[in-house]
């Protein structure tokens, strides 16, 4: 292997691996390396892990302000359009089927335009606004040119891996969702999953939250954050991965520093494998896991919010008819209107009664004890902005 030709990054990623074994490296182990490898991107600056790193929950937090929204592309000034969201449970999420009742379910990517985590992994590197590698040929030509990637792929894909570029593309990729199958991405060990666990109490705040986050009465949370019909599953992962149009503005700032000004964000109508013909499904977006949400914002399909008590003040919005509710505490400006205004989920979203400051911030506390164990230190960069605007409880 030459080790010389390697980033300190990648580096650190190959030093992770076992002890070469009988049958030498697994398909993880080399979807590791990939994982990290700049190499695979046409500026050699960026990898998989520059958007999702794993000391950040596998998300991108490098940008500030308007451009923290999304991620900055490998040529150091593209800005792309939605939010780069966790790896963290990722291998979960099932691939994009119709279920018998027309409902569209799982895919990757927030609209779902990818099958499965395979062919999600395969978009990055020839995505022109991030990795922006000219074709899958020129990927190949990197992976042949290292003989680490070569001996590897051959040894785990046959001989012929490199017959053609697709089948050695494919190979790539579905070495990196084997990486992406490893249990430290789905470690299920929160503070949550300690208390199913019986190790530790929950505080009375994250009992409350998870009282009403479960509750059919007061907020219908799990109508589509719930995949387990029990309530104590212990690998819930707080997603039906149904697709709905909650009503998220257009993140205005963004697009006026991204070029993509006056542009609607078709979400699920886009998806190629969906039915193009059906206008109701414009504007809906894959209903994300929770866990870890508290420490992966920004926010929504364009990280049009920063703060995790904005969602949920945003969530309660459609309930309550108090004018300060009507108000987005980020902007001090009234909620923006919907990008797509047609096809809301107005039978989810209008449900309940409206909920007091109390209530808002137990739901915030039962959402933060969702962090895996190895974030909770993470918590504590959300607490300030956690906090503001929540000292108003006299109104709902």
């Amino acid at each position: 292997m030459l080790i010389k030709t390697l980033t300190p990054l990648l580096l650190l990623a190959l030093s992770c691996l076992p002890a070469a074994r009988a049958g030498g490296i697994s398909k993880a182990d080399l979807g590791r390396a990939l994982f990290f490898d700049p190499a695979l991107s046409a500026s050699g600056t960026q990898s998989c892990a520059t958007c999702h790193a794993p000391d950040k929950a596998f998300t991108d937090q490098r940008g500030s302000g308007v451009a923290a929204a999304v991620s900055l592309g490998g040529d150091g000034h593209s800005l792309g359009d939605r939010n780069a969201p966790t790896v963290t449970y990722a291998a979960l999420i099932p691939d994009f089927h119709r279920k018998a009742d027309g409902t569209y379910v799982g895919g990757l990517f927030l609209a779902g335009r990818a099958k499965d985590l395979a062919e999600q992994a395969g978009g990055p590197p020839l995505n022109p606004i991030e990795m922006a590698m000219a074709d899958k040929a020129a990927v190949v030509s990197v992976l042949q040119k290292k003989p680490f990637y070569r001996d590897n792929l051959k040894a785990l894909y046959g001989e012929a891996v490199f017959a053609d570029s697709d089948s050695a593309y494919a190979a790539m990729t579905d070495a990196i969702a084997e990486f992406e199958r490893e249990p430290e991405f789905a470690t299920f060990d929160s503070r949550y999953d300690r208390f199913l666990r019986g190790e530790i109490e929950l505080t009375p705040e994250e009992e409350l939250g998870r009282t009403l986050f479960f509750s059919q009465q007061f907020t219908n949370c799990n109508i589509c954050h719930q995949l387990s019909r029990s309530q104590t599953d212990p690998h819930e992962t707080f997603s039906n991965y149904e697709y709905h149009n909650i009503g998220v503005p257009e993140n205005r700032a963004l697009r006026a520093i991204n070029g993509m000004a006056g542009q609607r964000d078709e979400g699920l109508a886009a998806n190629p494998m969906a039915d193009s013909t059906d206008p109701g499904l414009r504007g809906r977006f894959r209903t994300p896991g929770l866990r870890n949400v508290a420490v992966t914002g920004p926010y929504m399909h364009n990280g049009v919010f920063k703060d995790l008590r904005t969602v949920v003040l945003f969530y309660n919005k459609y309930n309550s008819r108090a004018a300060r509710r009507q108000i987005n505490p980020e902007t001090g400006e009234p909620w923006g209107e919907p990008e797509v205004a047609e096809n809301l989920s107005l039978e989810e979203l209008e449900t309940g009664p409206a909920l007091d400051d109390q209530r808002i911030d137990a739901l915030v506390a039962f959402l933060r004890a969702l962090t895996d164990a190895r974030y909770e230190h993470l918590l504590s960069e959300t607490e300030e902005a956690g906090e503001a605007g929540s000292t108003d409880t006299a109104e709902q």
